[in-house]
């Protein structure tokens, strides 16, 4: 099983029982520790034994930089020293990077700040002041640069153990968004299929838009409104007032004459056996003037548009008779 991989990065012998420290704390965790000291770096024979550590830095995990008062072995690159190009490095390659200074060090650094160009000026923590110029370096970069003081390597131990049990909650909680986001991105992908086809078919039937016409209507709001109301499980397609009046006819509804004078069409279904009269309402404002559906979108649907009532029949009152049975 693949483990995350952790470089630490230091001088050598002022901090080496730090070193082995951080090196148990992480091998507990379960994690894998990258040392040069054991043997975790593999040096060749072509190049400078620093630019293998580098090398190393570039495919590991993390990085956990611990700067103390000593500045280490001279780099060739410029005026930063081994352990400070291998926290370039990380950097440089987005690695995630926890920096840890000693307390009495960052303490200097402050007054460091305030003397800049006093260049006679010693420090008892420091052999060097490129240590408090690397530091500052960091503190000015836009991300990945917090610093963290400790005094002793049980200071670094919590501050990772915090650090690494929140990466592990926000992973567990990232995961269980994956369906969500899954979901998301396949809505995507079915909006830009169905874009594409609809560009698709205006193109090909320029100049004939009956086919769009067709597709619309097959699936009018007006044609699910009907449906509902009569209970129709099957498709059901009319285009015009003469086919609706043609289905509603075959379910018994006969249209009533004097709706030519309204702005409405109605139909009636008298059912004596159950004493009420079934009444559906159509707007004519859903169809042109010469009788055809017109194209109307969901958004743009109107509910009152079409409309059902059940009236009661009223029961005829018993005539009396005046003839006397005698």
């Amino acid at each position: 099983m693949a483990k995350p991989r952790i470089f630490i990065s230091s001088t050598f012998f002022d901090l080496r029982q730090i070193r082995a420290d951080l090196d148990r704390f992480i091998k507990e965790m379960g994690y894998e520790s990258v040392r040069h000291e054991t043997g975790n770096i593999p040096y060749g024979k072509d190049e400078g034994l620093e630019e293998y550590c580098y090398r190393e830095v570039s495919v590991i995990d993390m990085l956990v930089a611990i700067i103390g008062g000593r500045f280490g072995s001279n780099s060739q690159h410029g005026d930063y020293s081994v352990t400070q190009m291998e926290i370039k490095t990380a950097l440089e390659n987005g690695k995630q990077v926890y920096v840890f200074v000693d307390k009495n060090v960052y303490s200097e650094h402050q007054t460091y700040l305030l003397n800049k160009e006093n260049e006679t000026i010693r420090y008892r923590f420091t052999d060097n002041i490129q240590i408090f110029k690397f530091i500052e370096e960091i503190e000015k970069l836009p991300q990945n640069n917090t610093i963290h003081q400790f005094e002793t390597a049980q200071d670094i131990v919590l501050y990772l153990r915090e650090q690494w049990a929140g990466l592990f909650q926000r992973f567990l909680k990232e995961e269980t968004r994956v369906t969500e986001v899954n979901l998301i991105k396949g809505l995507e992908n079915t909006a830009k299929t169905l874009d594409q086809l609809v560009t698709y078919i205006t193109e090909e039937k320029k100049g004939n838009e009956s086919v769009i016409k067709e597709i619309l209507l097959s699936n009018h709001p007006a044609i699910e409104r009907m449906k509902k109301i009569l209970g129709v499980k099957y498709k059901v397609i009319f285009s015009n007032v003469q086919e609706l009046n043609t289905w509603l006819d075959a379910r018994g509804f006969k249209i009533e004459d004097y709706t030519e004078i309204l702005d409405i069409y109605l139909w009636r279904n008298r059912r004596h056996t159950l004493k009420k009269d079934y009444i559906i309402k159509v707007h004519k404002s859903l169809f042109d003037e010469f009788g055809k559906l017109k194209v109307v979108t969901e958004d743009s649907w109107d509910p009152s548009l079409i409309q059902d009532e059940i009236i009661p029949l009223e029961e005829p009152n018993p005539t009396i008779s005046d003839d006397l049975p005698f």
